[in-house]
């Protein structure tokens, strides 16, 4: 790596750390994403490890924003947008990727949201939970908050009640994101890993472990052999393998 790109991620950081300390947090994950993909673009994986977790800190607190606000709202307009802080669980039938664009404009307005996507429940009476970034997808099946029969004439195919409570958003979170590890194949060269939970993260931004697990493979790639081989699909076989999200409809 040039000294000049260095140079660069560091003023980055620097500012990351700067925005965290006056709780502008939108501009330290802004930095912070900037800085880890110049680290990246240089295999600079020591400086990667450094940026995860000011870039886990800014994520954390936005949450924690979104958390505050006390309450989760059901999107199910393509169109909406997300106009105050808080969760948000989006259903049919709106899809995934509608979702992102919320995300997005929600982002540019500076404006902490927490967002989830549900599909329509399953035959087996489970809430597929997923997110995408138009490469890779993490989907998790959830048990709904309430007993829920399966019907037919609905987008979601059941009647739910309501919005779930911050509870469940929470656990669906986590386990979203706990899926998206476990997809991680821990024989991979590191450098591979380092990819996997990079895109990983770009589906799902918002969950603290997958940031450790991405220092941590950082740490793991500094002063390894570069890989023999190109990037692989091996993780998709090992996913499947585990069997990440459960039952299919």
């Amino acid at each position: 790596m040039s000294q000049t790109l260095a140079d660069q991620i560091d003023a980055l950081m620097e500012r990351a750390c700067e925005s965290i300390v006056a709780m502008r947090y939108f501009e330290a994950e802004r930095d912070a994403i900037k800085a880890l993909t110049l680290a990246h673009r240089g295999l600079d994986f020591e400086r990667m490890s450094r940026i995860a977790l000011p870039l886990q800190e800014a994520r954390r607190q936005k949450m924690q924003l979104a958390s505050d606000a006390g309450v989760v709202m059901v999107v199910d307009d393509a169109c909406a947008r997300l106009g105050t802080p808080g969760l948000y669980l989006v259903q049919p039938p709106c899809i995934a990727i509608e979702t992102r664009t919320m995300v997005y404009d929600a982002d540019h307005r500076k404006i902490p949201v927490h967002v989830l996507t549900r599909e329509p429940m399953t035959s087996v009476g489970r809430w597929p939970i997923v997110s995408v970034n138009g490469e890779v997808s993490i989907r998790v099946q959830m048990a709904p908050p309430w007993p829920l029969e399966r019907v037919l004439d609905s987008p979601t195919r059941d009647r739910a009640p309501g919005p779930p409570d911050i509870a469940w958003f929470l656990a669906a979170s986590e386990a979203l994101g706990d899926a998206a590890i476990a997809q991680v194949n821990p024989d991979d060269h590191p450098h591979f890993r380092v990819e996997d939970l990079l895109e990983f993260l770009d589906c799902h931004p918002l969950h603290e472990k997958l940031h450790q697990a991405l220092a941590e493979a950082c740490r793991a790639s500094i002063g390894a052999p570069a890989p023999k081989t190109t990037r692989r699909a091996s993780r998709l076989a090992y996913g499947k393998w585990k069997r990440i999200g459960g039952d299919e409809d």
